[in-house]
């Protein structure tokens, strides 16, 4: 599962990067359906982080991937 989440993230990057931004994979748990993701550049520290990320990384990744349940931010 995770080769199909680093594709995933591997389309939206571009619109990230675009802004100064980017989002690296930190870690799969598919047995929850969870992943763990890490915002950096200008999305670290971005008001607009959290929308971006259910409603852009998030929403992307779960159409490609039905398993996966949640998209999460760490540090």
């Amino acid at each position: 599962m995770k080769e199909k989440v680093e594709k995933a993230l591997g389309k939206i990057r571009p619109a990230l990067q675009a802004d100064g931004g980017d989002i690296a994979l930190v870690g799969v748990d598919e047995e929850k359906g969870i992943v763990q993701v890490r915002l950096q550049g200008a999305c670290s520290g971005c008001p607009s982080a959290q929308l971006t990320l259910q409603m852009g990384v998030e929403r992307a990744i779960m159409e490609e991937i039905p398993e996966v349940k949640q998209v999460v931010a760490v540090p």
